[in-house]
């Protein structure tokens, strides 16, 4: 079942990468007493994800934290290594923080795995921003194409939330 607003996100556990290497970040941990701005991507250095869906975050960072999120997350199907190249080369890790869900085990549980087995990329996520207070989903922006980063991006979540 998807995800809907009001609903509690599920218990998982993610990777982040630090400087020690990748270290585990509960839901809990992550979500738990605080906003949070969250999106979603199919993958690192894909097109959209990298030339339009993070931008848009990394442009938005100080609007989004004086609308009230503390932070803001990335989440993707992909290694946390993978997501700390990525978080270096783009210059995003102080206002985005890589969530690694390598497994796609969150993502299945809400219900946003993306089959694109077809063009190679195994399932994935679906392409996604909401934000999340105290773990509960407050404002959730799905894409009908993940080709495209139009109803979840930065903006369209701020003008969400008012």
């Amino acid at each position: 079942m998807t995800i809907q607003t009001g609903d509690r996100l599920p218990e998982a556990t993610f990777a982040t990468m630090t400087a020690d290497g990748p270290a585990p970040m509960t839901t809990a941990e992550a979500f738990g007493g605080k906003t949070v701005a969250v999106f979603a991507v199919p993958g690192a250095f894909t097109p959209t994800c990298h030339l339009n869906h993070l931008p848009s975050f990394m442009a938005q960072a100080d609007t989004l934290r004086a609308k009230g999120a503390e932070k803001t997350y990335c989440i993707s199907v992909n290694d946390p290594f993978v997501l700390g190249a990525w978080a270096d080369a783009t210059a995003s890790a102080d206002d985005i923080t890589m969530l690694a869900d390598g497994s796609g085990v969150f993502t299945k549980a809400i219900g946003m795995e993306l089959d694109l087995t077809e063009r190679g990329l195994g399932i994935r996520s679906k392409r996604y921003a909401m934000l999340v207070e105290d773990g509960v989903v407050k404002t959730l922006l799905v894409e009908d194409n993940p080709g495209e980063a139009v109803k979840s991006t930065a903006d369209a979540l701020l003008a969400a939330i008012g």
